[in-house]
């Protein structure tokens, strides 16, 4: 979901962050100079903004803290694939920033292969894997359709990504 952002406000969030992480766990994403200080990127869940309301929600009750796509998305969009470590601001469905995450484990599987912890992990649904897979399929088939991806199938390659809510956390909500 492509959303505008208000860098403003993107900049006072990130430096909220920063400030309730401290600036030394920052390096990497920061650089090293105030001039390598940039924020990580901002996205939403999702493929509208209900969706992604929803599924931030999640995110901040500590229900969620993973998440798949087809690796043909990261493909198509000239994405990289996270990697562990990697860092995230997460928008609401208003292009707003509200969570703060940081990539704890990558994988990438064929949709088949999905397991009952990853499902859980998602937070989604009733956290079942039938559920899970229910869901996931209209929604890799409805991407698809969409953006011209690739068709859905059990070998569809999904890059399944498991992160951490660095902020703002339970003393800051």
């Amino acid at each position: 979901m492509s959303e505008t952002v208000d860098d403003g406000e993107l900049s006072r969030f990130w430096a909220a962050a920063q400030g309730h992480e401290g600036l030394g766990s920052f390096d990497v994403v920061m650089g090293e100079t105030p001039s390598g200080a940039v924020p990580p990127p901002a996205w939403s869940f999702g493929d509208s903004p209900q969706l992604a309301d929803e599924l931030l929600a999640h995110v901040l009750s500590g229900a969620k803290t993973a998440t798949s796509t087809a690796l043909w998305e990261f493909e198509a969009g000239g994405e990289e694939l996270p990697e562990v470590g990697s860092a995230a601001i997460l928008l609401d469905g208003g292009g707003h920033p509200r969570a703060f995450i940081r990539t704890t484990s990558v994988r990438v599987v064929p949709f088949g292969e999905v397991d009952e912890e990853f499902a859980a992990a998602e937070g989604e649904g009733d956290g079942s894997l039938a559920a899970w897979r229910t869901s996931h399929e209209e929604y890799f088939r409805r991407r698809a359709a969409d953006d011209g991806g690739q068709p859905f199938s059990e070998d569809l390659p999904v890059v399944l990504e498991e992160f951490e809510l660095r902020y703002p956390d339970a003393s800051t909500r």
